[in-house]
């Protein structure tokens, strides 16, 4: 256990298997967790995973299970499975009784994007202009994927900061407003890497959108949540919704 992040923890061992008392204190730690109603969600660990091969992920599931997690990310870019590979992962994530949480990047690698002709991807247009950058963005494309992952059976996707919404005086308002108007604001988490990133989504999209921010910027993220939802209804009773730290 080489990193815990309250109140949801982010698991990240050095190996494969805790040993005996790393087990209990994850345990205690994901028990007491649950008792204040808060879900417990795994780093994105599960690529090392996957060299060792399908029956390590599946051993990997299984001890998440068992440890008290709720929730296993999957980092598509870092995984770079084929499409179907990491839907096969979802549903093998879903089966094991855990929450699914794809993690995606609106840019991938130039060898990523489906050639001219390509109806592998369902609803995927190739572009018109051809791109020659190693990291191309392609918005329609991580959406498509994204909704592809949500159809399988995922509980939530996470959009990455990164060329998006890394600072809030450069936020690709527009295209947020894409995913947002696609997967549905519910299903969607964006990753907030400032003070000033999170009371941008707070004012645009509502108290209740989906965050993951740093532990140093929690209790400014709850100010501004109880702002909004009391200026927009001043009798209600706020309850925090999801978010990471």
């Amino acid at each position: 256990m080489t990193e815990m992040r309250s109140p949801f923890y982010s698991f990240r061992p050095a190996h494969h298997a805790l040993q005996p008392d790393g087990k209990e204190l994850v345990r205690e730690i994901t028990d007491l967790a649950h008792k204040h109603d808060i879900y417990v969600s795994t780093g994105d660990w599960a690529e090392h995973l996957l060299r060792q091969g399908p029956s390590f992920f599946k051993q990997y599931v299984e001890e998440c299970k068992a440890l008290g997690f709720d929730t296993i990310e999957l980092n598509a870019g870092s995984l770079k499975l084929p499409e179907e590979a990491l839907l096969r992962l979802v549903r093998l994530i879903k089966g094991g009784g855990l929450r699914a949480k794809p993690l995606f990047s609106v840019k991938f690698d130039s060898s990523e994007i489906p050639v001219s002709g390509d109806r592998a991807f369902g609803a995927y247009v190739p572009p018109v202009k051809e791109q020659s950058s190693e990291r191309v963005e392609n918005v329609d494309l991580m959406i498509r994927r994204a909704e592809r992952c949500l159809e399988a059976g995922a509980d939530m996707i996470m959009i990455e900061a990164d060329d998006l919404c890394q600072r809030a005086d450069s936020l690709r308002a527009d295209i947020i407003a894409k995913i947002v108007g696609r997967l549905g604001l519910e299903k969607t988490m964006f990753e907030a890497s400032n003070a000033n990133t999170s009371e941008w989504f707070v004012k645009r999209y509502g108290p209740r959108v989906n965050l993951f921010v740093d532990h140093s910027d929690v209790m400014n993220l709850e100010r501004i949540r109880g702002f909004n939802l009391r200026r927009s209804n001043p009798s209600s009773s706020f309850t925090s919704p999801f978010f990471l730290m």
